[in-house]
């Protein structure tokens, strides 16, 4: 069983910058792909961005392309989504998530995912 815990989550004005933290517990969390999901009131949840289990790719919403970079520290458990240039169409709650299945896409389906965290509030302001 895997445990997730986001952090970095706060209020920022518009064009500003903030770091998301995922630690997560477990001895194999280098085995897992990490995903970065976010969710405004009303909307379904939504892919922001995924890294795979090596670190060594990575895709992103075409929504923040450019502007976020997903990474990881194997050593350290933890995942980072670090997000600039801020928009307020940015608000949600930032969730990060956990799998271990091998897969040939784009990790951006909610339902490949195995273990969430309990999420972080990002709001932006205009």
């Amino acid at each position: 069983q895997m445990q997730l815990v986001e952090s970095g989550g706060g209020l920022v004005q518009a064009g500003g910058s903030l770091r998301l933290s995922c630690a997560a517990s477990g001895p194999t969390f280098s085995t897992y792909t990490m995903g970065w999901f976010r969710q405004a009131p009303g909307k379904e949840r939504q892919f922001v961005s995924a890294i795979w289990w090596n670190g060594q790719s990575s895709n992103y919403a075409d929504s923040v392309k450019g502007r976020f970079t997903i990474s990881r520290d194997n050593a350290k458990n933890t995942v980072y989504l670090q997000m600039n240039s801020l928009k307020p169409e940015d608000t949600a709650q930032y969730y990060c998530a956990a799998t271990a299945r091998v897969y040939s896409g784009t990790y951006s389906d909610t339902h490949l995912y195995d273990y969430w965290g309990q999420g972080t509030q990002v709001t932006v302001s205009s």
